[in-house]
């Protein structure tokens, strides 16, 4: 699953570490995240959605038979 986390977060002008401590994981979940590594849990998801003040769709792109 792709995700704007990334983009979104230079727009802010937050580090890595900053949105990690706003949505309670490690400044690595964010890391994997963003290169798409791991893809979030929907309570993640929504946390990081909350923060940008954005709904989920807007931030993580699914992209269909993902295995």
């Amino acid at each position: 699953m792709k995700n704007r986390i990334r983009e979104l977060r230079k727009e802010q002008k937050w580090t890595q570490e900053a949105l990690a401590k706003a949505v309670g994981v490690s400044r690595q979940s964010i890391v994997a995240i963003e290169v798409g590594k791991y893809n979030p849990s929907l309570e993640l998801a929504f946390k990081i959605s909350s923060e940008f003040g954005l709904p989920i769709e807007e931030i993580f792109i699914f992209e269909g038979d993902e295995t």
